[in-house]
């Protein structure tokens, strides 16, 4: 068996969506691919800060996060991409003149820093553990760094927001945008070639839409029984659903608890 270099998904892929907890035949696969002697890593669009702990807790010590920015090799962040600052900081500026509400994220963690509160007064807190930093004096212009950037914008607003899609944004929830490195597929390449691994021996495990950017025809596609329609689609293979062994039993079918 040639080494295989596998990269999982986190929710609905290794975790049941109802608690949040890896199922436990996908643990199981895991440890049973790292023992034949597979790369096996996580890929996320989550934050480091976010996802170190899982990683940590499922045995692992590779993983592509950051939404493809961020890459850990023998548990070592040996990267974390911050937003393009000159577009970050332009964006901000025609935001902030509007009166839409802003969070900036610094640093990889909780903290988010702001010249006032407009965003927990228009949209809410943020929909996770946070700490709050509001400073009245913030210059935008010194900033070195940005890496994430939160705004209460919405959908009636957003046509007046005419530098809106000069960074990749999304909505994880509808009240708030998300303005955040987004290139998971570059992280996984990225990540090959630090470890020099062949692409065609790369394994991916998704089940969103988020994860069609990582479901390359250079390498293997698996694609979770509880995956949406498009990602089955374009998959290689398609297992069942996780919460009934998925991961498990396409790694058993496949030969890739071999030995290496």
């Amino acid at each position: 068996m040639p080494r295989k270099y596998f990269f999982f998904d986190i929710d609905g892929t290794l975790t049941d969506r109802k608690t949040n907890k890896i199922v436990g035949s996908a643990q199981k696969a895991l440890n049973l691919l790292q023992e034949a002697g597979h790369f096996v890593a996580i890929a996320t669009g989550r934050a480091h800060y976010k996802c170190i702990n899982f990683m940590k807790e499922v045995g692992l010590h590779n993983m592509v996060c950051c939404g493809g920015g961020g890459l850990v090799i023998n548990d070592v962040l040996v990267r974390n991409i911050p937003l393009d600052l000159e577009k970050a900081k332009a964006l901000i500026k025609e935001a902030d003149a509007l009166g839409i509400g802003l969070l900036l994220q610094l640093n990889d963690s909780i903290d988010v820093y702001a010249k006032n509160d407009l965003f927990r007064q228009q949209v809410g807190p943020r929909q996770e553990p946070t700490r709050y930093f509001i400073d009245p004096d913030l210059d935008y212009d010194a900033l070195k760094v940005i890496y994430k950037i939160y705004m209460s914008v919405s959908p009636e607003q957003e046509k007046q927001v005419t530098l809106l899609d000069t960074i990749g944004h999304l909505r994880f929830v509808p009240e708030y945008y998300i303005f955040q490195y987004d290139a998971k597929h570059q992280g996984i390449l990225d990540m090959m070639k630090q470890i020099h691994g062949d692409l065609k021996d790369v394994v991916v495990f998704g089940d969103d839409t988020n994860d069609l950017v990582m479901f390359d025809p250079q390498w293997t596609s698996v694609a979770m029984g509880n995956a949406v329609d498009e990602l089955k689609e374009k998959a290689s293979f398609v297992t069942d659903a996780n919460i009934d062994d998925g991961i498990y039993n396409i790694c058993l079918k496949q030969g890739w608890f071999e030995k290496v």
